[in-house]
């Protein structure tokens, strides 16, 4: 059995490969965790956005490995993807499974262009990782909805849309009567209040909706029928290689330090703890990325992974984790050291790295739920 690329996948990947290095902005004009619009245009306007979707949406057609060769690269070279990232690795997908035509004629071609950002609006102040427990209200008045409710922990200051999750029928289950929603974040009543993280960035948002006017054509799917629509969604989310692979970047980086650095006289790569510490969260790397390929063969198949999603998302979330952590340990106290301190090594990015590792095992579905999925539907075990 032969699992090597074949020469079209080597020449489509050595060909994204120069386009990045080429066109990538450097350091200081990337923005903010890799959000640049600019760069989402120019790989827009070269084809490379929504590779995988059909021609007449935007995209060029190719399979779910080409695919993955794409967030590959744009992961392990840390191109600034950040503001067509969601819409292309998520609500693109969702909406050719089930949006309108009239939906994906709007919205494919412009997110394909790297002309249109999405941000997430499932978590609610009082529903997390029980997503069926939302409360923010969708009422039918005519041809249109009119929203009230909370959303949080979300991007929106970056987007134009937020992927809406709704109850349209509190009278049922929870996982009934629930309804999804392409919102333009302009719509009055929408207010966007910032939120600063441990690491006292302002990387998420409340989104607060006061009789907020919705058309009904901005649903997606079925009326009630929309928690097929999310978990769907959230598989897109969580089988991308970006799990494992957000901080390979700076691993490599790091990696180049330890062989340089002599805080003892030695090289920190002299020492066989370090090594082998270093060497156990390689391993885990390589094999969340071939978990990763994994899925993309699936997919590629036609098969829906959705176990294989979930342990693809816990492994890699939880791998990217150790890998901070191992960085942070072996830099000591001088890895406790925040951006702008004169001792601190790589300017202080293994700080930044640690802080912002924390919530990894709880964005996109806690490892405590993926667990659950795993057990439940691939293993059979029973509730409880």
């Amino acid at each position: 059995m032969d699992f090597s690329w074949t020469p079209e996948q080597q020449r489509f990947r050595q060909e994204l490969h120069d386009f990045i290095l080429r066109e990538m902005p450097s350091g200081s004009e990337r923005g903010e965790e890799g959000h640049s619009p600019e760069f989402s245009r120019k790989l827009g306007k070269a084809g490379w956005i929504g590779s995988s979707w059909p021609v007449e949406y935007g995209g060029r057609g190719l399979g779910a490995m080409e695919r993955l060769i794409y967030s590959e690269e744009m992961v392990l070279t840390g191109a600034p993807i950040g503001y067509h990232h969601i819409a292309e690795r998520q609500m693109g997908p969702s909406i050719i499974m089930f949006g309108t035509e009239e939906q994906k004629r709007s919205f494919l071609p412009r997110i394909a262009a790297g002309e249109c950002a999405f941000c997430i609006g499932y978590s609610e102040p009082n529903a997390g990782s029980d997503l069926a427990s939302l409360t923010t209200r969708a009422v039918q008045d005519g041809d249109d909805y009119i929203v009230n409710g909370a959303k949080v922990w979300n991007s929106a200051h970056r987007a134009d849309y937020i992927w809406l999750a709704t109850r349209t029928d509190p009278d049922v289950p929870k996982h009934k009567g629930i309804s999804v929603f392409l919102v333009d974040l302009k719509t009055p009543g929408i207010t966007i209040q910032p939120i600063l993280n441990m690491a006292n960035h302002h990387g998420f948002n409340l989104v607060t909706f006061e009789n907020a006017r919705v058309p009904g054509s901005a649903m997606v799917g079925e009326r009630d029928r929309g928690w097929y629509v999310a978990a769907g969604n959230l598989d897109f989310e969580r089988s991308g290689i970006e799990r494992v692979g957000r901080y390979y970047p700076m691993w490599q980086e790091f990696l180049g330090f330890v062989r340089e650095a002599k805080p003892d006289g030695r090289r920190l790569a002299e020492d066989a703890l370090v090594r082998h510490r270093l060497a156990e969260v390689q391993i885990e790397f390589d094999v969340g990325r071939l978990m990763c390929y994994n899925v993309a063969y699936m997919m590629s198949q036609g098969k829906v992974p959705n176990i294989e999603a979930s342990a693809s998302k816990v492994f890699g979330c939880e791998t990217s984790q150790r890998m901070a952590r191992a960085m942070f340990d072996v830099m000591g106290l001088y890895g406790q050291l925040e951006p702008g301190s004169r001792r601190a090594p790589l300017a202080g990015r293994i700080e930044r790295t640690w802080m912002t590792c924390i919530s990894l095992t709880i964005a996109g579905g806690t490892s405590e739920v993926m667990r659950n999925i795993i057990a439940q539907r691939g293993l059979g075990l029973p509730r409880g």
